[in-house]
Protein backbone atom coordinates (compact mmCIF):
# COMPACT_ATOMS: atom_id res chain seq x y z
CA UNK A 1 0.00 0.00 0.00
CA UNK A 2 2.82 2.53 1.15
CA UNK A 3 4.54 1.65 -2.14
CA UNK A 4 1.19 2.53 -4.32
CA UNK A 5 0.68 5.74 -2.27
CA UNK A 6 4.26 6.59 -3.19
CA UNK A 7 4.00 5.69 -6.98
CA UNK A 8 0.79 7.94 -7.00
CA UNK A 9 2.40 10.78 -4.97
CA UNK A 10 5.53 10.74 -7.52
CA UNK A 11 3.28 10.70 -10.51
CA UNK A 12 1.11 13.51 -9.52
CA UNK A 13 4.51 15.45 -8.79
CA UNK A 14 5.83 15.01 -12.18
CA UNK A 15 1.86 16.69 -13.17
CA UNK A 16 1.30 19.63 -11.01
CA UNK A 17 -1.74 20.88 -13.30
CA UNK A 18 -3.61 17.58 -12.49
CA UNK A 19 -3.02 17.68 -8.72
CA UNK A 20 -3.88 21.02 -8.75
CA UNK A 21 -7.52 20.57 -10.51
CA UNK A 22 -8.25 17.22 -8.30
CA UNK A 23 -7.94 20.20 -5.50
CA UNK A 24 -10.36 22.57 -7.19
CA UNK A 25 -12.80 20.02 -7.74
CA UNK A 26 -12.82 18.99 -3.98
CA UNK A 27 -13.00 23.10 -3.55
CA UNK A 28 -16.10 23.03 -5.89
CA UNK A 29 -17.93 20.28 -4.47
CA UNK A 30 -17.76 20.97 -1.03
CA UNK A 31 -18.86 24.59 -1.92
CA UNK A 32 -21.52 23.23 -3.99
CA UNK A 33 -22.20 21.21 -0.85
CA UNK A 34 -22.17 24.08 1.67
CA UNK A 35 -24.36 26.26 -1.07
CA UNK A 36 -27.55 23.61 -0.83
CA UNK A 37 -26.44 23.30 3.26
CA UNK A 38 -27.43 27.11 3.33
CA UNK A 39 -30.37 26.98 1.25
CA UNK A 40 -31.77 24.07 3.42
CA UNK A 41 -32.23 26.61 6.04
CA UNK A 42 -34.21 29.93 5.83
CA UNK A 43 -33.05 32.11 8.65
CA UNK A 44 -29.54 32.26 7.44
CA UNK A 45 -28.34 36.18 6.87
CA UNK A 46 -27.67 36.81 3.43
CA UNK A 47 -29.07 36.30 -0.09
CA UNK A 48 -29.29 32.25 -0.79
CA UNK A 49 -27.35 30.47 -3.59
CA UNK A 50 -29.09 30.16 -7.01
CA UNK A 51 -27.86 28.95 -9.81
CA UNK A 52 -25.81 32.21 -10.78
CA UNK A 53 -23.80 32.20 -7.59
CA UNK A 54 -23.19 28.09 -8.18
CA UNK A 55 -21.85 29.13 -11.12
CA UNK A 56 -19.65 31.98 -9.85
CA UNK A 57 -18.35 29.75 -6.70
CA UNK A 58 -17.28 27.36 -9.14
CA UNK A 59 -15.69 29.33 -11.65
CA UNK A 60 -13.39 31.17 -8.68
CA UNK A 61 -12.42 27.55 -7.27
CA UNK A 62 -11.39 26.25 -10.45
CA UNK A 63 -9.25 28.87 -11.18
CA UNK A 64 -6.84 27.48 -8.69
CA UNK A 65 -5.66 25.00 -11.13
CA UNK A 66 -3.87 27.88 -12.71
CA UNK A 67 -2.31 28.76 -9.34
CA UNK A 68 1.44 27.26 -9.85
CA UNK A 69 1.41 29.29 -13.70
CA UNK A 70 -0.11 32.31 -12.75
CA UNK A 71 -0.30 32.57 -9.13
CA UNK A 72 -1.10 36.44 -9.09
CA UNK A 73 -3.66 36.40 -11.77
CA UNK A 74 -5.35 33.61 -10.14
CA UNK A 75 -5.34 35.76 -6.72
CA UNK A 76 -6.63 38.69 -8.02
CA UNK A 77 -9.12 36.42 -10.10
CA UNK A 78 -10.38 35.05 -6.32
CA UNK A 79 -10.99 38.43 -4.95
CA UNK A 80 -12.89 39.51 -7.49
CA UNK A 81 -15.03 36.15 -7.55
CA UNK A 82 -15.15 37.09 -3.83
CA UNK A 83 -16.35 40.93 -4.01
CA UNK A 84 -18.70 39.88 -6.79
CA UNK A 85 -20.70 37.51 -4.80
CA UNK A 86 -20.32 39.81 -1.68
CA UNK A 87 -21.96 42.74 -3.80
CA UNK A 88 -24.92 40.65 -5.37
CA UNK A 89 -25.68 40.48 -1.76
CA UNK A 90 -24.94 36.14 -1.67
CA UNK A 91 -24.19 34.39 1.51
CA UNK A 92 -20.41 34.01 2.13
CA UNK A 93 -19.27 30.05 1.18
CA UNK A 94 -16.35 28.57 3.09
CA UNK A 95 -14.93 26.96 -0.49
CA UNK A 96 -14.74 30.77 -1.74
CA UNK A 97 -12.83 31.54 1.24
CA UNK A 98 -10.33 28.86 1.32
CA UNK A 99 -9.78 30.12 -2.63
CA UNK A 100 -8.44 33.20 -1.53
CA UNK A 101 -6.26 31.55 0.80
CA UNK A 102 -5.44 28.77 -1.46
CA UNK A 103 -4.31 31.99 -3.87
CA UNK A 104 -2.11 33.99 -1.69
CA UNK A 105 -0.27 30.45 -0.17
CA UNK A 106 0.90 30.27 -3.95
CA UNK A 107 1.50 33.89 -4.40
CA UNK A 108 4.07 33.79 -1.49
CA UNK A 109 5.34 30.19 -2.59
CA UNK A 110 5.87 31.02 -6.53
CA UNK A 111 7.12 34.38 -6.73
CA UNK A 112 9.52 36.65 -4.80
CA UNK A 113 9.31 39.08 -1.44
CA UNK A 114 8.83 42.26 -4.21
CA UNK A 115 5.70 40.73 -5.50
CA UNK A 116 4.10 38.28 -3.11
CA UNK A 117 4.32 41.03 0.48
CA UNK A 118 2.39 43.64 -1.64
CA UNK A 119 0.16 41.38 -3.31
CA UNK A 120 -0.52 39.51 -0.07
CA UNK A 121 -1.54 42.98 2.04
CA UNK A 122 -3.73 43.85 -0.57
CA UNK A 123 -5.60 40.85 -0.60
CA UNK A 124 -5.61 40.74 3.39
CA UNK A 125 -7.27 44.18 3.36
CA UNK A 126 -9.87 43.65 0.17
CA UNK A 127 -10.81 40.14 1.99
CA UNK A 128 -10.91 42.39 5.48
CA UNK A 129 -13.19 44.48 3.82
CA UNK A 130 -15.24 42.44 1.93
CA UNK A 131 -16.05 40.41 5.87
CA UNK A 132 -17.17 44.04 7.19
CA UNK A 133 -19.58 43.99 4.14
CA UNK A 134 -20.88 40.68 4.78
CA UNK A 135 -21.39 41.39 8.69
CA UNK A 136 -18.54 39.23 10.30
CA UNK A 137 -18.11 40.32 13.82
CA UNK A 138 -14.43 42.10 15.04
CA UNK A 139 -13.10 38.66 16.00
CA UNK A 140 -14.21 36.64 12.71
CA UNK A 141 -12.13 39.11 11.34
CA UNK A 142 -9.09 38.96 13.40
CA UNK A 143 -9.05 35.11 12.80
CA UNK A 144 -9.29 35.60 8.92
CA UNK A 145 -6.59 37.92 9.42
CA UNK A 146 -4.15 35.14 11.22
CA UNK A 147 -5.35 32.37 9.21
CA UNK A 148 -4.21 34.45 5.63
CA UNK A 149 -0.96 35.47 7.50
CA UNK A 150 -0.19 32.06 8.92
CA UNK A 151 -0.73 30.83 4.46
CA UNK A 152 1.49 33.30 3.03
CA UNK A 153 4.04 32.44 5.99
CA UNK A 154 3.87 28.49 4.97
CA UNK A 155 4.22 29.84 1.48
CA UNK A 156 6.84 31.87 2.00
CA UNK A 157 9.22 29.61 3.79
CA UNK A 158 8.60 26.24 1.64
CA UNK A 159 9.85 28.52 -1.03
CA UNK A 160 13.11 29.49 0.84
CA UNK A 161 13.36 25.73 1.48
CA UNK A 162 13.20 25.53 -1.84
CA UNK A 163 15.96 28.04 -2.91
CA UNK A 164 17.83 25.85 -0.25
CA UNK A 165 17.81 22.83 -1.77
CA UNK A 166 18.33 24.01 -5.21
CA UNK A 167 21.55 25.85 -4.00
CA UNK A 168 22.36 22.29 -2.13
CA UNK A 169 22.24 20.60 -5.52
CA UNK A 170 23.31 23.01 -7.54
CA UNK A 171 26.39 23.13 -5.05
CA UNK A 172 26.57 19.37 -5.33
CA UNK A 173 26.87 19.12 -9.26
CA UNK A 174 29.80 21.86 -9.64
CA UNK A 175 31.23 19.79 -6.74
CA UNK A 176 31.05 16.47 -8.69
CA UNK A 177 31.92 18.27 -12.24
CA UNK A 178 34.77 19.91 -10.09
CA UNK A 179 36.12 16.23 -8.66
CA UNK A 180 35.29 14.47 -12.16
CA UNK A 181 37.69 17.73 -13.42
CA UNK A 182 40.49 16.89 -11.37
CA UNK A 183 40.47 13.25 -11.52
CA UNK A 184 40.48 13.62 -15.21
CA UNK A 185 43.79 15.48 -15.18
CA UNK A 186 45.20 13.28 -12.37
CA UNK A 187 44.58 10.24 -14.99
CA UNK A 188 46.26 12.06 -17.57
CA UNK A 189 49.38 12.81 -15.40
CA UNK A 190 49.63 9.50 -14.57
CA UNK A 191 49.31 8.10 -18.21
CA UNK A 192 51.94 10.73 -18.91
CA UNK A 193 54.13 9.34 -16.08
CA UNK A 194 53.57 5.53 -17.62
CA UNK A 195 53.99 6.28 -21.29
CA UNK A 196 57.39 8.12 -20.44
CA UNK A 197 58.24 5.39 -18.59
CA UNK A 198 57.37 2.87 -21.31
CA UNK A 199 58.84 5.08 -24.22
CA UNK A 200 62.27 4.59 -22.15
CA UNK A 201 61.91 0.75 -22.31
CA UNK A 202 60.62 0.42 -25.86
CA UNK A 203 63.48 2.82 -26.59
CA UNK A 204 66.46 0.63 -24.42
CA UNK A 205 65.22 -2.73 -26.14
CA UNK A 206 65.75 -1.05 -29.75
CA UNK A 207 68.63 0.46 -28.86
CA UNK A 208 70.07 -3.28 -27.99
CA UNK A 209 68.67 -4.09 -31.47
CA UNK A 210 70.87 -1.62 -33.12
CA UNK A 211 73.58 -2.61 -31.47
CA UNK A 212 72.97 -6.54 -31.86
CA UNK A 213 72.67 -6.21 -35.47
CA UNK A 214 75.53 -3.85 -35.86
CA UNK A 215 77.47 -6.58 -34.37
CA UNK A 216 76.14 -9.49 -36.46
CA UNK A 217 76.80 -7.41 -39.90
CA UNK A 218 80.28 -7.27 -38.62
CA UNK A 219 80.92 -10.69 -38.01
CA UNK A 220 78.77 -12.33 -40.37
CA UNK A 221 81.13 -14.08 -42.58
CA UNK A 222 83.93 -14.89 -39.40
CA UNK A 223 81.10 -16.68 -36.77
CA UNK A 224 77.79 -17.67 -38.18
CA UNK A 225 76.74 -19.17 -34.86
CA UNK A 226 77.56 -15.57 -33.20
CA UNK A 227 75.49 -14.23 -35.70
CA UNK A 228 72.31 -16.39 -35.13
CA UNK A 229 72.41 -16.21 -31.27
CA UNK A 230 72.26 -12.51 -32.21
CA UNK A 231 69.32 -12.59 -34.96
CA UNK A 232 67.94 -14.75 -31.73
CA UNK A 233 68.70 -12.13 -29.46
CA UNK A 234 67.38 -9.31 -31.83
CA UNK A 235 64.14 -10.88 -32.45
CA UNK A 236 63.69 -11.51 -28.83
CA UNK A 237 63.73 -7.47 -28.19
CA UNK A 238 61.91 -7.57 -31.00
CA UNK A 239 59.09 -8.96 -29.80
CA UNK A 240 59.15 -7.44 -26.52
CA UNK A 241 59.07 -3.85 -28.14
CA UNK A 242 56.08 -5.16 -29.92
CA UNK A 243 54.49 -5.76 -26.63
CA UNK A 244 54.81 -2.71 -25.01
CA UNK A 245 54.38 -0.39 -28.29
CA UNK A 246 50.57 -1.61 -28.13
CA UNK A 247 50.43 -0.96 -24.73
CA UNK A 248 52.29 2.28 -24.84
CA UNK A 249 49.60 3.42 -27.87
CA UNK A 250 46.69 5.68 -26.68
CA UNK A 251 48.76 6.77 -23.67
CA UNK A 252 48.69 10.30 -24.15
CA UNK A 253 51.96 12.35 -23.54
CA UNK A 254 52.75 15.74 -22.00
CA UNK A 255 53.98 18.03 -24.66
CA UNK A 256 54.92 20.84 -22.12
CA UNK A 257 56.86 18.37 -20.04
CA UNK A 258 61.01 18.02 -21.33
CA UNK A 259 61.53 14.68 -23.08
CA UNK A 260 63.84 12.31 -20.84
CA UNK A 261 67.59 12.96 -22.51
CA UNK A 262 69.24 9.94 -21.32
CA UNK A 263 67.63 6.18 -21.00
CA UNK A 264 68.57 4.57 -17.52
CA UNK A 265 67.40 1.02 -16.02
CA UNK A 266 63.72 0.73 -15.25
CA UNK A 267 63.71 -0.78 -11.65
CA UNK A 268 61.92 -4.23 -11.42
CA UNK A 269 60.81 -7.03 -9.19
CA UNK A 270 64.25 -7.87 -8.23
CA UNK A 271 64.86 -3.72 -6.86
CA UNK A 272 62.07 -4.59 -4.60
CA UNK A 273 64.34 -6.02 -1.49
CA UNK A 274 67.20 -2.19 -2.12
CA UNK A 275 63.79 -0.39 -1.92
CA UNK A 276 62.54 -2.22 1.48
CA UNK A 277 66.21 -1.69 2.91
CA UNK A 278 65.95 2.14 1.98
CA UNK A 279 62.45 2.46 3.86
CA UNK A 280 63.88 0.55 7.01
CA UNK A 281 66.60 3.36 7.20
CA UNK A 282 63.41 5.58 7.36
CA UNK A 283 62.20 4.01 10.43
CA UNK A 284 59.19 1.74 8.85
CA UNK A 285 59.41 -1.55 9.57
CA UNK A 286 58.91 -4.08 6.54
CA UNK A 287 58.95 -7.39 6.23
CA UNK A 288 59.63 -8.85 2.87
CA UNK A 289 58.76 -12.59 1.99
CA UNK A 290 58.97 -13.23 -2.21
CA UNK A 291 57.84 -16.94 -2.87
CA UNK A 292 57.23 -19.46 -6.01
CA UNK A 293 60.55 -19.87 -8.78
CA UNK A 294 61.81 -16.44 -9.88
CA UNK A 295 61.24 -15.75 -13.81
CA UNK A 296 61.69 -13.53 -16.06
CA UNK A 297 59.40 -10.71 -16.64
CA UNK A 298 58.21 -8.19 -19.54
CA UNK A 299 60.16 -5.04 -18.46
CA UNK A 300 56.38 -3.26 -18.40
CA UNK A 301 55.24 -5.86 -15.53
CA UNK A 302 58.54 -5.43 -14.01
CA UNK A 303 58.57 -1.94 -13.91
CA UNK A 304 54.45 -2.00 -12.92
CA UNK A 305 54.64 -4.16 -9.98
CA UNK A 306 57.97 -2.35 -8.44
CA UNK A 307 55.77 1.14 -8.61
CA UNK A 308 53.39 -0.48 -7.16
CA UNK A 309 55.13 -1.67 -4.42
CA UNK A 310 56.61 1.81 -4.03
CA UNK A 311 53.56 3.25 -4.09
CA UNK A 312 52.00 1.19 -1.47
CA UNK A 313 55.16 1.31 0.95
CA UNK A 314 55.21 5.09 0.72
CA UNK A 315 51.46 5.49 1.57
CA UNK A 316 51.92 3.03 4.71
CA UNK A 317 55.59 5.97 4.87
CA UNK A 318 53.25 8.94 4.92
CA UNK A 319 49.85 7.97 6.61
CA UNK A 320 50.14 5.02 8.97
CA UNK A 321 51.44 6.32 11.73
CA UNK A 322 55.23 6.51 13.28
CA UNK A 323 55.07 2.92 14.98
CA UNK A 324 53.19 1.27 11.58
CA UNK A 325 54.55 -1.68 10.45
CA UNK A 326 54.23 -3.05 6.51
CA UNK A 327 54.54 -6.75 5.02
CA UNK A 328 55.07 -7.31 1.47
CA UNK A 329 54.26 -10.47 -0.31
CA UNK A 330 55.56 -11.58 -3.99
CA UNK A 331 54.47 -14.72 -5.34
CA UNK A 332 55.51 -15.86 -8.64
CA UNK A 333 52.22 -18.46 -9.61
CA UNK A 334 51.81 -20.58 -12.45
CA UNK A 335 50.14 -18.04 -14.60
CA UNK A 336 50.13 -15.02 -12.74
CA UNK A 337 52.09 -12.60 -10.27
CA UNK A 338 50.54 -11.76 -6.82
CA UNK A 339 51.59 -9.05 -4.97
CA UNK A 340 50.30 -8.11 -1.59
CA UNK A 341 51.13 -5.23 0.33
CA UNK A 342 49.61 -4.73 4.23
CA UNK A 343 49.96 -2.21 7.14
CA UNK A 344 48.82 -2.00 10.63
CA UNK A 345 48.53 1.78 10.64
CA UNK A 346 45.56 3.56 11.35
CA UNK A 347 43.71 2.24 8.99
CA UNK A 348 41.21 4.15 7.09
CA UNK A 349 43.04 8.00 6.95
CA UNK A 350 44.36 10.33 4.45
CA UNK A 351 46.18 9.63 1.02
CA UNK A 352 46.31 6.86 -1.31
CA UNK A 353 42.66 5.19 -0.70
CA UNK A 354 42.67 6.26 2.99
CA UNK A 355 39.68 9.07 3.41
CA UNK A 356 39.88 11.72 5.85
CA UNK A 357 43.00 12.97 5.87
CA UNK A 358 45.79 15.42 3.37
CA UNK A 359 46.21 12.78 0.29
CA UNK A 360 44.71 13.52 -2.91
CA UNK A 361 44.21 9.93 -4.39
CA UNK A 362 46.18 10.02 -7.35
CA UNK A 363 48.65 7.23 -6.44
CA UNK A 364 45.83 5.15 -5.64
CA UNK A 365 44.67 6.44 -9.20
CA UNK A 366 48.46 5.35 -10.58
CA UNK A 367 47.86 2.17 -8.85
CA UNK A 368 44.31 1.33 -11.03
CA UNK A 369 46.17 2.76 -14.48
CA UNK A 370 49.26 0.66 -14.06
CA UNK A 371 47.25 -2.69 -13.19
CA UNK A 372 44.57 -2.07 -16.15
CA UNK A 373 47.39 -1.82 -18.53
CA UNK A 374 48.56 -4.94 -17.73
CA UNK A 375 45.08 -6.61 -17.63
CA UNK A 376 45.78 -7.22 -13.53
CA UNK A 377 43.00 -6.80 -11.46
CA UNK A 378 43.47 -4.64 -8.23
CA UNK A 379 41.95 -4.41 -4.43
CA UNK A 380 42.45 -1.89 -1.78
CA UNK A 381 40.71 -1.01 1.50
CA UNK A 382 40.97 -1.66 5.14
CA UNK A 383 43.01 -5.08 6.54
CA UNK A 384 40.81 -6.96 9.24
CA UNK A 385 42.51 -6.01 12.39
CA UNK A 386 43.01 -2.67 11.44
CA UNK A 387 45.17 -1.19 9.14
CA UNK A 388 45.30 -0.73 5.14
CA UNK A 389 46.07 -3.30 2.47
CA UNK A 390 46.84 -3.41 -1.59
CA UNK A 391 46.73 -6.75 -3.35
CA UNK A 392 47.65 -7.19 -7.43
CA UNK A 393 47.42 -9.84 -9.67
CA UNK A 394 49.40 -9.44 -13.13
CA UNK A 395 48.72 -11.81 -15.37
CA UNK A 396 51.75 -13.92 -16.87
CA UNK A 397 52.40 -15.05 -20.19
CA UNK A 398 52.81 -18.86 -20.25
CA UNK A 399 55.00 -20.14 -23.16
Amino acid sequence: MSELIRGRRAWLGARPVVADALVSAFLTVSCLVEAAFQNSYGDLPGKHPDMLCAVLMSVVVMSLTLRRRMPVPVMAFTLAGNVLLTVLGYVPTLGAGLACLVALYSVASHRGLGTSLPVGVLALVTYLITMAAQGHTFWQAVSNAVLFTGGWWIGRSLRLRRAYLDELEARARRLERAREADSRAARAEERSRIARELHDVVAHHVSVMTVQAGAARRILHRDPEAVQDALSTIEQMGRTALGEMRRLVGVLRTEAEPARSELSPQPGVNDVSGLVEQLRETGLQVQLWIEGESRSLSPGVDLAAFRLVQEALTNTLKHAGPQARAWVRIQYADRQLEIEVEDDGRGLVAGLGRPGGGGNGHGLMGMRERVALYGGDLRIGPRSGGGFEVRARFPLEVP
